[in-house]
């Protein structure tokens, strides 16, 4: 790593933009925490990680959930939910941005989450897809609040937890019209 370019912020701190580490698989397999934030590579995607750490959690899904109570599914997510905040974490200040965007840990326990919520059909399955990427991306409040205000991996699997929230509510009500 180099320290070629810098800028001033705002405040007067100085930013060291070469100092930001490029994650690779030489990065993600340097440390067991950062495989796990990266979603196993899926976080390398060159194009919309977030998306492809998303699609990552359907076969996760139908490999895991049928093999499990539902008691038992909804520990394993928030098991999965306690990996991410230290990996997240760990991989956030490892990299020096505490939420990069290849980190998509978060993406998958959320939507595995709201996988089990929904119908187990491929249009309420991608339904739900849609809508947790557009909450996910355009961060409606409190999502914006708490992505800005807790950078931590506790912040970082925090507002795709209430993106997966937002995504419930709204195929809820979506349910309760149709039926």
């Amino acid at each position: 790593m180099t320290a070629g370019r810098c800028g001033c912020h705002a405040r007067g701190s100085i930013i060291l933009a070469d100092l930001v580490i490029r994650p690779s698989w030489r990065f993600l397999l340097r440390h067991p925490a950062h495989f796990v934030a990266f979603g196993g590579g899926a976080g390398l995607a060159p194009v919309a990680p977030g998306t492809w750490g998303t699609l990552l959690a359907l076969p996760l899904y139908a490999l895991v959930a049928p093999r499990l109570a539902p008691m038992e599914f909804l520990l394993l997510v928030a098991a999965l939910f306690g990996l991410g905040v230290w990996a997240c974490g760990v991989t956030g200040r490892a990299i020096g941005v505490p939420d990069h965007g290849g980190m998509v840990w978060d993406e998958l326990v959320a939507f595995l989450l709201v996988l089990f919520f929904v119908p187990d059909t491929l249009e309420w399955q991608a339904a739900a897809f849609l809508l947790f990427r557009l909450f996910d991306i355009l961060k409606p409040p409190p999502i914006r609040y708490y992505d800005r205000t807790f950078k931590s991996g506790f912040g970082v699997m925090l507002d795709d937890l209430v993106a997966a929230f937002y995504t419930l509510i709204v195929l809820a009500v979506a349910k309760t019209i149709i039926e």
